[in-house]
């Protein structure tokens, strides 16, 4: 029998049972979303402007796509959120910025920036200008990159634990928010409700230089990190092994919480490849994170009814079979353009084991270069493809770049609302 309620949708897509349509995801997560300007132009053009497009993830520049926006989208998946976001300071208190293309928006109260000399701007953690910036977005540029602020390594002083002071028990104040937070979500809408729940990110670079710690501790220069990896595994594996210990731990205490209205946490964003193939081995995969992984998975799928996602851009196939044996109920971006991830051999090797999380569209050349006819076609095949085991749900190949023309995102729903139609 066939549903039409998003959130039931949405598992059926994640447990690849057959449904009424395609889940969509646009806005879900911080990885299936657009940048603010885009969600601006966006309400505009559909007769919902008026309103300024609040800023959800601050480093990416993200716009919050609104009820009404995700109604007339028919989307279905909503972003459950914690206190504070990448930056470590609540999404509260709305003021008025302007970003470089003109876009008017709105940023919380401590979305604190300053500008430079040479036009930058720069963002602290916490709000707190007390100590040094830990973000920077270039003149003209449209998202803040991390500032690397490594002190010099003594080889004999570097303790492990300097690396895991972000990976602390959650307090009763924080987990009454993360309720209240869901009770609102669930009883507000019936879509499929995803988290990302920090703590659990292995290794993930954007995470690595502690763009939301006032002054960060231990290995915190990405370059070095990699090379910690080969050089220093011991260390790193001590890392990881605190911070699952900590994640579990938290992941309980979350449960108990938010209980079973969640259906998707977002476990993982370590990329594991460039566009022609992987940098991290197969052997350095299931010796430094696969165990990691498995081990929050297993947690998660013996307690709960929860489906569980990993993020890796760039030619990640060599890499599906392990990410499928450690636990993972989805993959995003599924990044068809990069060597070896055409969506006909994705879903002949792994269709039947995984869901396709994103693949909708390529970010990077078809929908900001290409003519909305392109994008269109490009969007109906990889539905046709990509959900022909009945495990797709639809996002674009990571999030919507700014200057995407929005006749093309325009295009790109208007394929979809076809599919939905036969």
């Amino acid at each position: 029998m066939f549903t039409r309620h998003s959130r039931e949708r949405v598992l059926a897509a994640l447990e690849r049972r057959a449904c009424d349509r395609v889940p969509v995801d646009f806005g879900g997560t911080v990885l299936t979303g657009a940048h603010v300007s885009i969600v601006s132009k966006l309400r505009e053009r559909l007769g919902l402007g008026g309103l300024r497009v609040k800023v959800s993830e601050p480093a990416q520049m993200l716009g919050e796509v609104g009820e009404d926006l995700a109604a007339m989208l028919e989307t279905d998946i909503v972003s459950l959120d914690g206190p504070t976001n990448v930056m470590g300071f609540p999404q509260e208190n709305w003021k008025p910025w302007r970003t470089f293309d003109g876009t008017d928006v709105l940023v919380p109260e401590l979305f604190n920036t300053a500008t430079a000399e040479d036009g930058s701007i720069y963002q602290w953690a916490c709000g707190d200008r007390n100590y040094s910036p830990s973000m920077r977005m270039p003149r003209d540029g449209f998202y803040f990159d991390s500032i690397i602020r490594q002190k010099p390594i003594e080889e004999d002083k570097l303790d492990y634990r300097d690396n895991c002071e972000e990976f602390t028990l959650l307090t009763d104040e924080t987990l009454k928010i993360w309720q209240r937070n869901a009770d609102e979500l669930y009883a507000r809408t019936n879509k499929a409700i995803a988290t990302v729940f920090g703590g659990t990110g292995f290794g993930d670079v954007f995470l690595v230089p502690g763009p939301f710690l006032k002054n960060p501790r231990g290995i915190r220069d990405i370059e070095e990190w990699y090379i910690s990896t080969v050089s220093r595994r011991d260390y790193i594996l001590n890392v990881f092994d605190y911070q699952a210990d900590i994640a579990i731990k938290n992941i309980e205490l979350l449960y108990q919480a938010v209980g079973e209205k969640v259906q998707l946490i977002y476990i993982c964003g370590t990329d594991l490849a460039t566009q022609q193939g992987l940098f991290c081995s197969l052997e350095t995969y299931r010796e430094l994170y696969k165990p990691f992984h498995k081990r929050i998975n297993d947690w998660i799928h013996r307690n709960t009814k929860w489906k569980t996602m990993k993020h890796s851009c760039g030619a990640c196939e060599p890499l599906i079979g392990d990410f499928i044996e450690a636990g993972f109920d989805a993959l995003n971006p599924v990044q068809c353009s990069a060597a070896g991830m055409e969506p006909e051999k994705l879903v002949a090797k792994y269709g039947k084991k995984i869901t396709f999380w994103g693949g909708g569209v390529d970010t990077q050349k078809t929908l900001p270069f290409g003519r909305p006819e392109e994008v269109y076609e490009q969007v109906k095949e990889r539905v046709k493809v990509l959900g022909k085991e009945n495990g797709l749900i639809f996002a674009a190949v990571h999030n919507i770049q700014c200057g995407t023309p929005i006749e093309n995102v325009l295009a790109m729903f208007k394929a979809l609302r076809e599919v939905r139609v036969g």
